[in-house]
């Protein structure tokens, strides 16, 4: 079984980038641009997870349904 890590560092990254982003706005003042870019990093992180749930269902779908 073949199981890729990729997704996981790609989300922690968006993650991280998105904590540090956030820190240096606040700490420059920016108190409300930095709770939009925390929301941005947010729904990218959710499109990404969508994404990969998504390719899960149809593989479940493939393995059940022998298509």
């Amino acid at each position: 079984m073949d199981f890729d890590l990729t997704p996981v560092f790609q989300i922690g990254a968006v993650g991280f980038i998105t904590a540090i982003l956030h820190t240096v706005l606040k700490q420059a003042g920016k108190e409300d641009i930095a709770h939009w870019a925390t929301l941005v990093g947010f729904i990218i992180v959710l499109y990404m997870v969508a994404h990969y749930v998504g390719d899960l269902f149809t593989e479940v779908k493939r393995v059940f349904l022998f298509k």
